[in-house]
């Protein structure tokens, strides 16, 4: 691989692992405001929504960067983003219902679609690892 692809793709892990940092730090902040304005009532998947975008957003893409893997292809990116980003929005209107002091069977639709997107998004980016190669950057550059 060449050294100016080699920069590109460490820009793009690092603008990746930005991007969830921020959304990170925006689910803690919007957590922190609702609870204070939910006169003492707290719900679990609102405090802990913050945990999805870091888990499964920084952590991975930090390792794939750190052990010099290929950043994923456009599809098996999109998918895996759209996957934590539905989880994260389930896990925030699951607790807004919570803390209303209601539910909606219709919830669970954020879950199954959400852990099938990265699903599929993971399963997309072993396929083309395993079956096609190229996960490896050239250790030379």
């Amino acid at each position: 691989m060449f050294t100016s692809d080699t920069k590109k793709n460490r820009d793009r892990y690092w603008k990746t692992i930005t991007v969830y940092l921020g959304v990170t730090l925006f689910c803690v902040l919007f957590g922190a405001v609702y609870e204070v304005f939910s006169h003492g009532v707290y719900s679990y998947p609102m405090l802990y929504a913050f945990a999805f975008p870091l888990v499964c957003g920084v952590t991975p893409f930090f390792l794939l960067f750190k052990y010099k893997r290929a950043y994923p292809s456009s599809f098996s990116a999109g998918s895996y983003h759209a996957g934590v980003a539905t989880c994260t929005v389930g896990s925030i209107m699951t607790g807004v219902l919570e803390i209303y002091g209601t539910s909606s069977p219709l919830l669970s639709g954020y879950w199954i679609i959400g852990i099938g997107l990265v699903a599929v998004g993971v399963l997309s980016y072993l396929f083309l690892v395993l079956l096609i190669g190229g996960a490896k950057e050239n250790q030379a550059a």
